[in-house]
């Protein structure tokens, strides 16, 4: 396995979060993860990109356990939540900043980023002045601008009409195809249908099943 979570406990002031997680995911597949809020779902990612520590279990990455041999997965695009940008800036001065902390990403990288999921480089308004679903596929193309090994969203369609939808989601068959992982956490089954591999339902922070999604071929 690519990424191999084991015995993956959480609590929070004596309030289990995350409890007994152990799964097991592959790259070129996307994942879903079903659950009423408060399941785990966001808490579950926030393990996997290394922004919180386990109370117990583990995560490795490539054999790499996170934490310790690694801080943070070292290729992962990242949408947990709402996405917030600089406001004063346009979209694209924003991709431009993050991606100059790593230097991976090149102008045409994230100018491409931008057109894919319906965003126009050129233009100049203020992140302040973006509507809900122009902020969401902001928060898709920082996610997606370096091609990262790991694709890990949250509620992704938030916000987005038809249009983005279905650039969203060839956004990320085309990363599939290109060798990534990718989970998504969404609430909405349909959507999660549409887009995952496989779907793995939380609740209370287990892991109450997993089932592997049937697609149609052209």
């Amino acid at each position: 396995m690519y990424l191999e979570i084991a015995k993956y406990c959480k609590t929070i002031k004596g309030i289990p979060i995350l409890d007994n997680i152990t799964c097991g995911f592959e790259r070129g597949r996307i994942y879903g993860l079903q659950g009423q809020n408060g399941s785990g779902k966001t808490m579950l990612l926030r393990g996997i990109s290394g922004l919180i520590f386990p109370s117990s279990g583990s995560i490795t990455i490539e054999n790499k356990r996170l934490g310790k041999d690694i801080s943070f997965p070292k290729s992962l695009g990242l949408l947990i939540e709402h996405p917030s940008f600089i406001g004063k800036y346009s979209g694209l001065k924003n991709l431009q900043l993050i991606a100059s902390l790593k230097g991976i990403a090149t102008e045409s990288d994230i100018r491409s980023s931008l057109i894919k999921i319906g965003l126009n480089p050129e233009d100049k308004r203020p992140y302040r002045k973006y509507s809900l679903g122009m902020k969401q596929r902001l928060g898709i193309a920082c996610a997606i601008m370096e091609t990262p090994d790991i694709i890990l969203l949250d509620e992704p369609t938030n916000a987005l009409d038809p249009t983005g939808i279905e650039l969203a989601e060839t956004i990320l068959i085309e990363a599939k195809r290109n060798g990534a992982l990718i989970i998504i956490a969404c609430h909405d089954r349909n959507e999660l249908q549409r887009f995952s591999d496989e779907i793995i339902t939380l609740a209370e922070g287990r892991i109450m099943g997993r089932e592997l999604v049937e697609h149609e071929t052209a």
